[in-house]
């Protein structure tokens, strides 16, 4: 390896990082604001949210149920919040029996009632099952929150709150996908538990 031309692809990447991070703080700042406050209000009357997506976007999925079951930086009770993306059985079943595209929003079916959030995550912004998840949501009533990159796809257009990372870099977008969710669970956090 040529460690000029590795030590320039480390500043290129993190400086093409950094650029998108600020194009987002200026053009999703108060859509995540609103994402966050409609988290928010789900928790505090009885919901909770159900979160998923495929590949980096369910581990992200993943991630930030952990945070929110778990703590982010508060020392609080535990928020509900579910990863759709868990349990094998499931996925295998509902992928077997009706198509891996039914995956998540069998589950809503399953799980999802009125004061719910869902939130789907898609680097591509166009994928099937996530789709299929959001249409379900509303469907069953649930707020949905889409999180998505290129221009927002299918996702973006089947949510009701829609932060759109506008990239076609897969892995900048699932960066600025969990520095999203941190800001998610941190606002949550101060707002559901002002006290702290």
């Amino acid at each position: 390896m040529d460690s000029e031309k590795a030590l320039d692809h480390v500043f290129t990447s993190l400086r093409e990082g950094a650029d998108l991070r600020t194009g987002i703080a200026d053009d999703c700042g108060e859509v995540i604001v609103e994402a966050a406050m409609l988290i928010s209000d789900c928790l505090k009357s009885g919901g909770k949210l159900l979160l998923f997506g495929n590949g980096g976007s369910a581990a992200d999925a993943q991630h930030l149920a952990a945070e929110f079951v778990g703590r982010f930086r508060a020392e609080r009770r535990a928020l509900p919040a579910i990863a759709l993306t868990t349990d094998a059985s499931i996925l295998t079943a509902v992928g077997n029996d009706y198509g891996f595209d039914q995956i998540f929003s069998r589950q809503i079916q399953a799980l999802g009632e009125a004061n719910d959030v869902a939130v789907g995550i898609s680097t591509s912004g166009n994928s099937p099952n996530v789709i299929a998840g959001m249409q379900e949501a509303s469907k069953q009533k649930l707020k949905t929150i889409g999180l998505a990159g290129n221009d927002g796809g299918a996702v973006a257009k089947a949510a009701d709150v829609r932060i759109v990372i506008s990239s076609a870099n897969t892995a900048r977008i699932q960066e600025c996908h969990i520095t999203i969710g941190h800001i998610l669970c941190e606002l949550v956090e101060k707002d559901f538990f002002a006290d702290l």
